[in-house]
């Protein structure tokens, strides 16, 4: 990689991927060359394992590069990563975000791995994020403007508040500013991004909340053509986010719900905020003010001491609340977190439990895809031939149709979880 501009891998959610352009900025003004930078993930055991395997076959790849390695993973387990041979740097979640750390790094291989290998401060200290630095990033379609970072919340399985710290909001004024910027490039849609995203506001003055933002945002930027919300919480959704479901045709109806479980006790020793009526009124709810609506749902398998009994109620939830688009994750224990000292499920149960709650998900997808014969959408350009509805459902054509632009078409069939359009 002689004086080759610096790689980067990342692992992990949108946000990490959005925090991969913003680094590719910094890089880019640091002058940083020779260099590959893993931004990792820490939300299962797997993830992390993942981390490590794609570290090892880029130096294997490339014995001459300085490999640095930031995000969730080399936040909460600095020590493990730095521990590696191939390991050059580790650096934390705020490190990433800085211009100075990429100013240091760009001094050259001499300050890499000699004066300091692990830069991982405190993250709990940090009481601001970073989501000023780029405006958004996406496909020539749609973008990602991250309005939130952290959360201050404790649910027992996850390690992500000790890798992304305590919940900080981007001020109302600074996303609208970038969301116009956006559009003004020729993006119509954005979505709205962050770790715990209804946790929005609450340390802004006034405590504004994330239905206030969406308002604010389809006010005044009123060319925005669609405003979607990526995961959220459903028990904090507030009051003026319901209005927005209700009233503004700009805002998508698709929502995906960080639900976890459907079984009340499990719930409760995953220290979630919800019970199993809260996620179902919530759904009926938002389909009442919005009849189109669309909901995804995160879900764990074989929690520990879930029994058959407890986990067949999470498996009727998907019925009941109506979900479509499903994230299943095995339950894996992750150090130092409350769960990983429950008494676990056998591997076998929880492997089972998963297929089974994807196999329910992938019925759901088939009947919403089957509902949508013959009707009319409006249908965002990812690709000349490859577009998404208003509620995320992805839309073949059989011939091109101009990319980034939102069409309108009706819906002749579906075929491997895709509506077909002409």
């Amino acid at each position: 990689m002689d004086r080759a501009a610096p790689r980067f891998t990342t692992l992990g959610c949108r946000l990490n991927a959005y925090e991969t352009e913003a680094m590719k900025e910094l890089a880019a003004a640091a002058g940083l060359e020779n260099a590959l930078i893993v931004n990792t993930c820490a939300v299962t055991a797997e993830a992390v394992r993942k981390a490590r395997q794609d570290i090892r076959r880029l130096r294997r790849e490339n014995p001459g590069a300085r490999i640095v390695v930031t995000g969730c993973a080399a936040q909460t387990e600095p020590d493990r990563f730095a521990a590696m041979d191939e390991v050059d740097l580790v650096i934390g979640n705020a490190e990433k975000m800085r211009p100075e750390t990429w100013a240091r790094m760009a001094e050259g291989p001499d300050f890499i791995g000699e004066t300091e290998k692990v830069l991982v401060d405190d993250i709990m200290s940090v009481t601001e994020t970073a989501g000023h630095l780029i405006d958004g990033f996406g496909t020539r379609s749609r973008a990602y403007v991250q309005v939130q970072n952290g959360c201050d919340h404790r649910c027992t399985f996850c390690i992500i508040p000790f890798g992304r710290g305590n919940s900080r909001s981007v001020p109302a004024g600074v996303v609208v500013d970038q969301i116009a910027r956006l559009v003004g490039r020729g993006y119509n849609e954005v979505v709205l991004t962050g770790v715990d995203l209804t946790s929005w506001g609450a340390d802004l003055p006034g405590q504004p909340r994330l239905g206030d933002l969406v308002r604010r945002i389809l006010k005044l930027v009123p060319d925005l053509p669609r405003l979607r919300i990526s995961s959220i919480d459903s028990i904090e959704a507030d009051p003026a986010l319901m209005q927005a479901i209700a009233e503004e045709e700009r805002l998508m109806p698709h929502l995906h719900l960080s639900l976890q479980a459907g079984d009340d006790l499990i719930l409760k020793r995953m220290k979630r905020r919800h019970s199993r009526a809260d996620a179902i009124a919530f759904c009926h709810e938002a389909r009442r003010l919005r009849p189109e609506m669309t909901f995804g749902a995160d879900i764990i398998a074989g929690f520990p001491t879930e029994t058959e009994a407890m986990f067949a109620n999470s498996l009727a939830l998907v019925q009941e609340c109506g979900l479509t688009w499903l994230h299943v994750f095995p339950y894996s224990p992750r150090p130092g977190t409350p769960a990983a000292k429950m008494p676990a499920v056998d591997g076998t149960a929880i492997k089972d439990r998963a297929a089974r709650l994807r196999a329910a998900g992938a019925a759901r997808v088939a009947a919403h895809l089957s509902d949508q014969h013959g009707r009319t959408h409006r249908i965002l350009m990812e690709s000349p031939r490859m577009g998404r509805t208003e509620q995320f459902a992805e839309v073949d054509f059989a011939t091109d149709r101009p990319e980034g632009q939102i069409v309108t078409a009706t819906i002749t069939g579906h075929a491997d979880a895709r509506l077909l359009a002409g």
